[in-house]
């Protein structure tokens, strides 16, 4: 009847500690669920675990799978989490995967889900892969939104994305590397990723160096479309060099556009080599 009584208080949002508050012991169950509910009565999470463990405010879970609903829709997994009554706050450890709507995928080791700013948190190590765009991105720390909408990976960045997706016959699609000191912010909505400090792109013999990188991407093919660089812009290609204070390179007309003084440096034949400048 306990046990009864005491899922029927989770189930309801009310604190287990206010309806036993004698109760000293912790309290264990096995085939663990919960749910939460707006004002509206309709179901906004879901949380299920191999077991539970109750003290006072504090619910702690292992084999957290957990679904979220509504705008952001979301599925998270970890091999234990605990639950703050009160809050609704949740700490996941051990191996916790996010898994969008979309099927992009967060992985890290510890993660913070703080419910009314709507924010999963880490400061450790992350990998994202977003199958969608072709990209998967590593780095340390990170805050986004649960639906993972939008994503700040906070230092020590490093992207691999496919500037063309894989055609028949060929081994492996064709891969920028972009690296950069952060953060690095990605907005789903806008199909856009922005790259900040010390930015170097790398594919193939090309170099490219800036103080900032935005990445803009087609909303239904998902493959790079243009890529804006602004501040200390340098191409190297080879033995040439360009300088400028800002890139565009529309990819689809395949056009590169530098502003902001620019300066062609191109290595001819010997030692010479010819130097073109321009407002």
């Amino acid at each position: 009847m306990i046990q009864k009584l005491l899922i029927i208080g989770l189930v309801l949002g009310v604190s287990v500690s206010m309806l036993y508050a004698d109760e000293k012991s912790a309290q264990q169950f096995e085939g663990f669920n919960l749910q939460g509910y707006n004002g509206e009565g309709e179901k906004v999470w879901n949380v299920d675990g191999d077991t539970a463990d109750i003290m006072g405010n504090e619910i702690k879970i292992t084999n957290v799978d957990a679904d979220t609903y509504g705008d952001q829709i979301m599925n998270l997994k970890a091999g234990t989490g605990v639950i703050d009554q009160v809050s609704g706050n949740m700490h996941l450890e051990k191996d916790v995967v996010i898994t969008s709507e979309t099927g992009t995928k967060l992985i890290t080791d510890t993660l913070d889900w703080s419910k009314n700013e709507d924010l999963v948190t880490t400061k450790d190590g992350v990998v994202i892969v977003d199958s969608e765009k072709g990209m998967t991105i590593t780095g340390t720390g990170m805050d986004a939104r649960p639906g993972l909408s939008t994503a700040q990976v906070n230092e020590d960045v490093t992207a691999m994305i496919e500037t063309e997706s894989k055609q028949e016959g060929q081994k492996e699609a064709d891969i920028i590397t972009i690296t950069c000191d952060g953060p690095m912010v990605i907005d789903r909505g806008k199909s856009k990723a922005t790259f900040n400090k010390n930015v170097v792109a790398i594919q193939k013999d090309q170099t490219l160096k800036a103080d900032k990188m935005e990445i803009y991407f087609n909303q239904e093919k998902g493959e790079m479309e243009k890529l804006i660089c602004i501040g200390n812009v340098v191409v190297i290609r080879g033995e040439n060099e360009t300088y400028a204070q800002k890139m565009v390179y529309d990819k689809r007309t395949e056009v590169m556009t530098l502003s902001g003084r620019p300066k062609l440096i191109l290595v001819t034949e010997g030692e010479n080599a010819i130097t073109a400048s321009g407002d």
